[in-house]
């Protein structure tokens, strides 16, 4: 595969995933809010909705063990996952969530088990085909590419509601899924290497520390940071009265500081290595998520939530990058949908406690609570690298 095209098709699969992940992480909050749920309910949904990214194991070792009507390990998923949740898009508005509150989170679910499907595929076809130098880069584009969808789709989906209605909002965002499927379409994914194929032997490397340390670091990074996004427009909107073309721009800003933490990321691995860049993501987590409680005023809002943007991506960026690193080839799909997994099970643990703690303490509190449970990450880098190793 031609390597600019390459690159395109994995920006271009997680421009499709931001763009929902900008809905349910930003905009969810304020769309179900409108029907009259509480934070309390929105935190169940949005649990609900990362079960699938829970379940992504067994994705990720059917992917690996079965070639799907011949047509490949990756691709087919690939185009049935995209298809699964452009097709949920459209029916979401024909439910009222106050009225079929259970239905709206089944079509939650089974959206999102359409996202995991080919977030799952493209992840073990980016293993499949990036060699070892490439692993920063590689993830660079993907966590950007995601956050420029989650820029474009925030500000554009924001104002189209605010304009019209969250009926084409939907159809928009099925829209916006499918926009990687011509690149898929033309991929030719190859045979596998000898020293690829699926082997149970291979699960023995979950025994070793460092990978145990690295899972835990993706749960509690995953449920601090995806915690934090998920109140910043409903902590503006209740403090500032915030309208949905407000809130589209305010994740618009927020996915600019995403984009361009991920590409510093990437840079910064290759540089210094992944252990500098990790600890350096943990320090800036903290202050960064600490000083949302400290907005007093619009104006400060642009600003911090930018930073926490960088945070966002930079911390992300270097994560995936050690997860490729750290990835057996026999098991690819599957040992990093697991890694993935546990760090969903961080997200949707955090998506959950931050609506109850918002509802209980406050949107200022939750922030505070959350930038100092990053510390409990330090001794966790200590166990995943060992001394004097740097990546």
């Amino acid at each position: 595969m031609e390597k600019t095209r390459r690159y395109a098709m994995f920006a271009m699969l997680y421009f499709a995933q931001g763009s929902i992940m900008s809905f349910f992480t930003a905009l969810n909050a304020l769309y179900l809010q409108s029907f009259g749920l509480d934070m309390s309910q929105i935190g169940i949904i949005g649990t609900i909705a990362m079960i699938p990214f829970i379940l992504k194991i067994f994705l990720g070792m059917l992917s690996d063990k079965v070639n799907l009507f011949g047509l490949g390990h990756r691709k087919p998923y690939i185009i049935l996952g995209l298809i699964i949740q452009a097709v949920c898009l459209i029916i979401v508005p024909t439910i009222n969530p106050a009225e079929n509150f259970m239905a709206y989170a089944v079509l939650a679910f089974v959206m999102m088990s359409g996202m995991a499907l080919y977030d799952t595929c493209t992840d073990g076809l980016a293993l499949d085909t990036t060699p070892v130098e490439e692993e920063g880069i590689i993830q660079s584009f993907m966590v950007g590419g995601r956050a420029v969808g989650m820029v474009i789709v925030s500000a554009v989906l924001g104002v189209l509601v605010y304009k019209t209605s969250w009926t084409f909002g939907f159809y928009f965002l099925a829209a916006a899924t499918l926009l990687p499927l011509p690149l898929v379409l033309v991929t030719k994914e190859g045979k596998k290497a000898s020293d690829r194929i699926f082997d149970w032997s291979a699960f023995s490397c979950f025994k070793n520390p460092n990978v145990i340390a690295l899972a835990v670091l993706g749960a509690l990074y995953s449920l601090i940071i995806y915690g934090a996004n998920q109140i910043v427009n409903p902590s503006l909107s209740a403090h500032f009265g915030i309208n949905y073309a407000t809130a589209g721009f305010i994740s618009t800003v927020l996915g600019l500081g995403t984009v361009i933490g991920s590409l510093a990321g990437g840079k910064m691995t290759e540089r210094i290595g992944q252990k500098r860049s990790v600890q350096i993501a943990l320090v800036v987590s903290v202050f960064a998520i600490g000083l949302l409680a400290a907005i007093i005023a619009p104006w400060m809002a642009w600003v911090l939530v930018f930073t926490f943007g960088l945070a966002f991506g930079f911390y992300e960026t270097v994560f995936m990058a050690m997860s490729m690193h750290v990835t057996d080839g026999r098991i690819a799909a599957t040992m990093f949908s697991i890694l993935m997994a546990i760090a969903n099970i961080g997200t949707g643990i955090g998506l959950g406690l931050t609506g109850v703690l918002a509802d209980s303490v406050g949107y200022n509190v939750t922030f505070l609570i959350l930038a100092v449970l990053n510390l409990a990450a330090w001794p966790l880098i200590n166990t995943i690298f060992k001394p004097g190793q740097e990546c």
